[in-house]
């Protein structure tokens, strides 16, 4: 990827475009906690041509809720396990609404 793509890329969610020292500081963190949440699998980095940590809007969002978990006192283990139940909630529940969605629609009377 040449330098011209990487910079149409940076509204993407997905793009790696922080350093792990710019992601911790974002977040008002620390670099440990980021490896830790690394460690936890809760979020994976993607690494540059160099072998440096790099992260995503998205991770990010996902590193400041583990933060604010941390924050209220839990362990960071237990709110990983926490953020990915979340996650698998919120995707249950998209799945449920579509599938609604295409019942009715495919059985307007019975949705009456």
């Amino acid at each position: 990827m040449t330098a011209d793509d990487s910079f149409g890329r940076l509204d993407d969610d997905n793009f790696p475009a922080y350093t792990m020292g710019r992601a911790a500081e974002m977040l008002g963190t620390t670099q440990g906690f980021l490896r830790a949440l690394g460690e936890a699998r809760l979020i994976t980095p993607l690494r540059s041509a160099g072998g440096h940590r790099r992260y995503s809007r998205y991770q990010l969002r996902i590193a400041a809720r583990a933060r604010e978990l941390v924050d209220q006192g839990t362990p960071i283990e237990a709110a990983c396990r926490i953020i990915i139940l979340e996650d698998q909630l919120e995707e249950a529940q998209r799945i449920n609404a579509e599938y609604l969605r295409v019942a009715g629609s495919a059985n307007p009377a019975s949705a009456a």
